[in-house]
């Protein structure tokens, strides 16, 4: 009988200080690639792992798609997700670029561009998890390599840790890891040379992509020459089909040539850059947390019902200015007060009911983090 694999729990979550208990003795079975067909399947894993399998078959000029697994898991309503400790002056400061191989060593990799943690990268993570311990391999420095403009963030750094682990229930109760490579170091290799690294350097047992992922220098190669070369290095390959936007009729226009109505990082922009905090909720398989942090030289304005912060103190990507109802102030691990939000040009307004002292919380000294869930409103 096939299950999951051993449970394996990250030290990003033994540090969020969670008191429940995880199996750890299931074991993983799976098909490997059949050196002539190159036929990529996955097994149907027993519950916690739910969600519609569908892998790619590659066949040599012909690709078609099938599907497993066709159970989903309960959808939690107007849950909530824990707040972990990971809102802290230690996790903000702490280095993201993994310097060694003995965490990704063995494991199973998803390839992409992880900005939004949506749910196609939550797809892949799932796919990860049924063939091994998984992980989200991504580049960091592109931006500053290829001379683009920066900009913030979708997820908050000290946040996703925290998103990563509330995949656990989907991922065999794994919460995947993030191992990130410096994009100055890949940027030349070819699809080969890439593969390569993969197998040799980080010593992975298998990857993860979509099937329109591209690789290599000037993205030369396809998810077909992926499954290609990790044959030729021993490793597993699982191509998965891209999950699509049911609501594409949403986002009128895309920047991004790529886009063919799959699930993107792209769309969650332009959904926030529209105010539809409905449809971000939906790419992204939550709530929007928007999270800002005072300094020194920037300190939160309180009132006895409202907070006021200057959006210089914003970490990530905020939605346009307006007003939002049904939103959340989350003031603690269990303390969770509805809220609506005004934003304008330079300041993000937290206005409440709550009674408890607004001051005593987001006034004080220590005081540095005003965390906002956003509901399903538009503005």
């Amino acid at each position: 009988m096939l299950g999951c694999r051993g449970s394996r729990i990250s030290h990003h979550f033994r540090e969020c200080d969670l008191h429940f208990h995880l199996p750890t003795t299931f074991r993983f079975g799976y098909s490997g690639l059949q050196p002539q067909s190159f036929q990529l399947s996955f097994p149907c894993p027993l519950k916690p792992c739910w969600g519609g399998l569908t892998t790619i078959v590659a066949n040599h000029n012909r690709v078609q798609s099938r599907s497993c697994c066709s159970a989903t898991p309960p959808k939690p309503r107007g849950e909530i997700p824990l707040l972990f400790n990971s809102l802290s002056q230690q996790e903000d400061e702490r280095e993201m670029i993994s310097d060694g191989v003995s965490s990704v060593a063995g494991g199973i990799v998803a390839l992409g561009k992880f900005d939004a943690l949506h749910i196609g990268h939550r797809e892949l993570a799932i796919q990860a998890s049924r063939a091994g311990p998984p992980f989200l391999l991504s580049f960091v420095g592109m931006a500053k390599v290829l001379g683009w403009e920066p900009r913030p963030p979708i997820v908050a750094t000290c946040d996703r840790k925290r998103v990563l682990s509330s995949w656990v229930s989907y991922c065999c109760n794994m919460v995947p890891e993030e191992f990130h490579v410096e994009f100055s170091s890949v940027r030349h290799l070819s699809p080969q040379q890439f593969v390569e690294k993969l197998s040799k350097e980080l010593r992975v047992r298998g990857v993860v992509a979509g099937e329109n992922y591209r690789f290599g220098y000037k993205a030369a190669g396809d998810a077909l020459e992926l499954i290609k070369l990790c044959e030729e290095y021993g490793m597993e390959a699982y191509i998965i089909k891209s999950v699509m936007d049911k609501n594409s009729a949403n986002v009128t226009s895309s920047s991004n040539p790529k886009e063919r109505g799959q699930v993107s990082s792209t769309r969650v922009r332009e959904a926030l850059a529209v105010g539809d905090m409905a449809y971000v909720s939906e790419l992204l398989g939550r709530q929007h947390r928007l999270i800002l942090k005072a300094t020194d030289q920037e300190r939160f304005a309180v009132e006895q019902h409202k907070v006021s912060a200057p959006k210089s103190c914003l970490l990530n990507l905020a939605p346009k200015e307006g007003l939002y109802e049904k939103c959340s102030l989350l003031l603690g691990q269990e303390n969770v007060v509805q809220c609506r939000v005004v934003i304008d040009k330079k300041f993000v307004h937290v206005e409440t009911d709550y009674d408890g002292g607004l001051s005593d919380i987001f006034g004080a000294p220590n005081s540095q983090f005003l965390p906002i869930e956003f509901g399903d409103s538009r503005t």
